[in-house]
């Protein structure tokens, strides 16, 4: 039976969330399901949503207030939704209060794609237990922490890693790739695929990238947001700017990716299972990162990555160092990281799990 399914997102910020929302609503829309975003006008996931193939609405739904209640109940009193999937807090609050005040609406299933805690308070029991008819999360990590934060009954959470097209990240040829983007073809490159924020943890490989002391590497950053400014200015307070490379967003990070030597995300809060990551691994990358998050559901330390305590320069110094050292070790780790890419990561995967999710909502609410 086809599905009619509204997708919900106040965030205005772009990344792997945006990213997944838009990946998994246009793969279940290619499965013949109705599928609408509703998102706030001046969010990039509303102006992306068409080139993933996605219909999209605009509504005010940035911010918690009376009018994103307002325009959320419209919207659901004039279309028959069989179930609401919503995704950052903002918004989840508001399809939960936009559904109370209707005499018949569509079931909750909620997505939570991080792990930062969850407040401890009546209101927040209320949504999880009552306002919403089932969860899903990224990772196992977080399903566990969402039953022990809330009290929900466990059989109403699921772990659903977010999918990724094995079609565009796989292992490719790297000079080709270098080329394709004007990257220099014979120096080892350290590179990092990620939004700009704070808990990414830009500037502990910074600090580990200057202590290497290799005037022949260079370190891509791929990726924009709130703390550009002040991360090129820390690469240059290390001596390492014509090193560094900040290359901002791109709408294709499949070449970048099969540019890079090592792939490193040495996260330290929020995360749930990072797409970049996936993607890195798919691509065939010997990747380090850190033990934050569901990270350790899909990198196995020193079979398909390395792992460094979170903040800690030094260790991600000496791991970067062994990667770039051990060429045939640092390929053998990029083997076995691709094989399993390709066994657990594929999109198909993601959109099956999370169409049972939505049609048992559907008919049980």
């Amino acid at each position: 039976m086809a599905l009619a399914i509204l997708h919900t997102e106040s965030s205005l910020g772009w990344g792997g969330q945006e990213i997944r929302v838009l990946t998994e609503a246009a793969g279940v829309a290619r499965m013949g399901h109705e599928v609408l975003l509703a998102a706030p006008a001046q969010s990039r996931i509303f102006a992306e949503a068409a080139r993933f193939g996605v219909k999209a609405r605009a509504i005010p739904i940035a911010r918690k207030g009376a009018r994103g209640v307002l325009a959320l109940r419209q919207l659901l009193a004039r279309h028959a939704f069989d179930v609401i999937n919503t995704h950052s807090s903002t918004d989840t609050w508001l399809a939960a209060l936009a559904r109370a005040t209707l005499p018949s609406a569509p079931p909750i299933v909620r997505t939570r794609h991080i792990s930062a805690p969850l407040p401890h308070n009546r209101a927040t029991r209320w949504l999880y237990n009552t306002a919403t008819a089932r969860i899903v999360t990224t990772g196992e990590k977080l399903r566990e922490q969402v039953i022990a934060e809330t009290g929900v009954e466990g059989s109403r959470v699921v772990s659903i890693p977010t999918g990724i097209d094995l079609a565009r990240f796989h292992p490719g040829d790297r000079d080709t790739a270098r080329a394709s983007i004007g990257l220099p073809k014979d120096v080892p490159i350290v590179g990092i695929v990620a939004t700009l924020r704070s808990w990414k943890g830009h500037r502990y490989l910074l600090e580990a990238f200057a202590a290497m002391k290799r005037a022949d590497a260079l370190l891509v950053v791929v990726g924009d947001g709130p703390q550009r400014e002040s991360l090129e200015a820390f690469a240059a307070e290390l001596g390492i700017a014509s090193q560094v490379k900040f290359a901002g967003n791109q709408a294709d990070v499949a070449p970048w990716m099969q540019s890079f030597d090592v792939f490193c995300l040495p996260s330290y809060a929020n995360e749930g299972v990072p797409q970049a990551l996936m993607q890195a691994m798919a691509c065939g990358l010997p990747v380090l990162t850190t033990p934050v998050g569901s990270i350790r559901e899909i990198v196995h330390e020193n079979l398909t990555g390395l792992m460094a305590p979170p903040r800690d320069a030094d260790a991600i110094r000496g791991e970067l160092e062994k990667l770039l050292g051990d060429a045939e070790w640092s390929a053998s780790l990029g083997k076995r990281a691709a094989a399993a890419a390709r066994e657990r990561f594929g999109e198909a995967l993601m959109v099956e799990r999370m169409l049972r999710v939505f049609s048992e909502a559907a008919r049980h609410g």
